[in-house]
């Protein structure tokens, strides 16, 4: 073949080849943008598009009072879009040194230089969501909404402000566990009141539309088709945080003085079933008491002598006993089968009446009483019990109810010494909660009510629902049988276990407990290693109940692990709070006629601040003569009929005269002075180591003395 006919056959082989290729590419081409172009579009877009749900602000947890137990603190992420159509090259240069110097005065992190930088660099960049600063609070992001560029908002100065929220507990462990906390994981939200009430706290979410820019950073894009998130409700609870934080400071002394392993106290109104105040407090590794886990609510256990109410409520209902029956205890030793139960007193108390019994809690005649009428007769016994709702949950809202064990004869684990034990408080488990619901229905005159958390819920200022008492059981045995319960209940504080509660300004009715903790290995059988739960379990006054309270610690030392010495303190610390604060429940004023004038008594006071002292005075009623007032410190005189206000001048640089003060008003003045201090005792102060008048300077040291050592 000739060379150019070789040459020109070559070429158009080549030329058919590419222009069948052509052809290939042109009808993929094709085939994409008309057949496919649809479905490859919205590919595009979920790639460079999607929508993202905001977070709505939870709701708050209150007090009973209105004060926050648990609240969601707002943080913003701020970035720059320094690409943003409305942000002209003349307005960034001419402002972009002074917005540099205030993000550099504003967060202290960074030089004003380091910052211009940053935000010139990422301008030539093209960056569409630069990040400025992470967690910046709210009082910091008002500030930057008025430094030059940002001011102009997100077109024309490209701010962009991301909202996160932060969950925090203002009072920290002050009944934290009870109020719980917010977990994410596949089971969601289950601890205390932030899980019970999760739906209602949560509000409902809203959803953004998001655009991903270069680095695989996503931007809002505001297209008018936002769906704004609905703020949650707030939840209102039962609890009094005053008394909350008597109870805790009264438990964490006392489990620290009896280097116990964990405690729990409960507080709750008589009436209605509100919880006031409850704490858990378990010691860690380091020693340290804190609220790690709800005892309260979750711990069932054999409550020990606290459960003999529930064994003479059975006896009394039947017939089989009244209080002035006898029983002979002995020598306060007797043995079921291979069992021997034992009476505190070494010897033992020998005859006592069933009253008796029930005070000094002795164990031989509360078994022997139950064995010798119920034997046979068990389920009789068993019947009583659960006619008491004791079998069963309370069926509060929070999670983690332990489940209270009764057995019935006939049970597995049933045995010849069931009986004597389960009427001693053993061989059965309730938790503290349920015990204290127990006791409270004998202070409700037999009416059994379910223990409440929460009051209600509000949203913006405004009750949404609130939760009526609930009834479990209308009466939990006759009006005879309650009638004599009360009066032993009463006993045992006037002339039993609980003597160290008694006191002259109002009466406790309760009982204490004293259970022993088998060991998981060796059960019962090694003394050494056997532990001890103490608790105390009544109500006061016991005349005209108002609250009940249960007192739960576990472990004590093994010096001191009786109810009344342990966990009976507690108590009375939490009663003498609530006696002293609440008004309602002293006799005297409960008990004046509506047209019977009570004359008010002119109280004692101590030297203080006038405007505090005066709101006070005038706030309970007491008359004030402050006509010769002019300081803004005064002293105070006592007369017939009101509390005289005189003028007590602070000079500087002369020592003031701080006797007749409270610690806390001498400590705020002597302070300001540069003074130095030293506290002997408590209460009002009676000496000053440096005289009234004498010239002070900047360190001097100050001694007081105060009324009590």
């Amino acid at each position: 073949m000739p060379l150019k006919k070789e040459i020109v056959w070559r070429v158009g082989v080549i030329y058919i080849f590419m222009l069948a290729f052509a052809f290939l590419i042109i009808g993929k081409i094709f085939y994409l943008q008309i057949v496919e172009g649809g479905k490859w579009k919205d590919q595009a877009q979920s790639l460079t598009l999607k929508d993202i749900t905001i977070e709505s602000n939870r709701g708050d947890i209150l007090a009973s009072d209105g004060r926050l137990l648990a609240s969601s603190v707002p943080y913003y992420e701020i970035r720059m879009d320094t690409r943003s159509t409305g942000m002209d090259n003349a307005t960034f240069n001419s402002n972009i040194d002074s917005l540099a110097n205030n993000l550099s005065a504003l967060f202290r992190d960074k030089s004003a230089a380091a910052y211009k930088s940053e935000l010139v660099k990422a301008r030539k960049k093209g960056e569409r969501f630069h990040l400025i600063k992470r967690r910046v609070n709210f009082n910091q992001l008002k500030k930057l909404k008025t430094f030059p560029i940002l001011r102009l908002g997100q077109y024309k100065g490209g701010f962009i402000a991301l909202q996160t929220n932060m969950r925090i507990q203002p009072h920290v462990s002050l009944a934290q566990r009870t109020i719980g906390y917010t977990t994410k994981g596949e089971g969601g939200n289950v601890v205390g009141i932030e899980g019970a009430f999760d739906n209602e706290l949560k509000g409902v979410e809203g959803v953004r539309l998001m655009q991903r820019l270069n680095g695989n950073v996503w931007m809002p894009v505001h297209d008018g088709n936002e769906v704004e998130p609905k703020d949650g409700m707030d939840v209102v609870t039962t609890i009094d945080v005053n008394i909350q934080d008597v109870a805790e400071s009264a438990l964490r002394r006392q489990l620290v003085r009896h280097e116990a392993d964990h405690g729990t106290a409960v507080l709750m109104e008589v009436s209605t079933g509100k919880i006031k105040a409850i704490v858990n407090l378990e010691r860690n590794s380091r020693g340290q008491y804190k609220e790690s886990y709800n005892y309260a609510i979750g711990e069932s256990r054999a409550p020990g002598s606290t459960f003999k109410l529930a064994s003479m409520i059975a006896l009394l209902e039947d017939g089989f006993v009244d209080l002035g029956d006898t029983v002979n205890t002995g020598n306060g030793v007797i043995q079921y089968y291979d069992k021997k139960i034992r009476d505190t007193k070494r010897g033992g108390h020998g005859v006592l009446n069933v009253q008796e019994i029930f005070e000094v809690s002795s164990n031989v005649g509360i078994s022997k009483l139950v064995t010798d009428y119920y034997t046979g007769k068990e389920e009789k016994f068993i019947n009583r019990l659960y006619g008491m709702n004791l079998n069963n949950r309370l069926g509060i809202k929070i999670k983690g109810e332990g489940e209270p064990e009764i057995k019935y004869p006939g049970d597995k684990l049933w045995s010849g010494v069931t009986l004597p034990q389960m009427s001693i408080g053993y061989e059965v488990r309730l938790t503290p909660l349920q015990t204290l619901t127990f006791y409270n229905a004998i202070a409700n005159n037999g009416k059994m009510v379910k223990p409440q958390f929460v009051e209600g819920l509000m949203y913006h200022g405004n009750w949404v629902k609130t939760f009526d008492t609930e009834v479990l059981k209308q009466s939990i045995c006759s009006r005879s049988t309650l009638r004599k319960v009360k009066i032993m209940l009463k006993g045992v504080v006037e002339r039993g276990t609980a003597r160290n509660l008694k006191n002259n300004n109002y009466k406790i009715a309760g009982k204490t407990g004293t259970a022993q903790i088998a060991n998981e290995v060796s059960g019962y059988t090694d003394k050494s290693k056997i532990s001890y739960q103490a608790s105390f379990a009544g109500y006061f006054p016991a005349d005209n109940p108002k609250y009940s309270c249960i007192v739960v610690v576990n472990t004590p030392s093994l010096k001191d692990y009786y109810g009344s010495l342990v966990a009976g303190p507690v108590f009375r610390e939490i009663s003498d709070k609530v006696y002293a604060t609440n008004f309602e429940i002293h006799e005297g004023l409960a008990k004046a006629n509506d047209d019977e004038e009570i004359e008010a008594k002119i109280p004692y006071t101590k030297n203080s601040y006038k405007d505090e002292l005066k709101y006070v005075l005038v706030d309970l009623g007491i008359g004030v003569n402050d006509d010769d007032a002019v300081s803004d410190w005064v002293i105070t005189t006592k007369l017939d009929s009101c509390v005289k206000l005189g003028n007590r001048q602070i000079t500087q640089n002369l020592m003031p005269n701080v006797k007749g003060m409270g610690v806390k008003d001498a400590v705020y003045i002597l302070e300001n002075m540069n003074l130095s201090i030293e506290l002997h005792g408590r209460g009002t102060i009676l000496k000053q180591s440096i005289s009234p008048g004498t010239r002070i300077k900047k360190g001097d040291l100050v001694v007081l003395e105060m009324s009590f050592n």
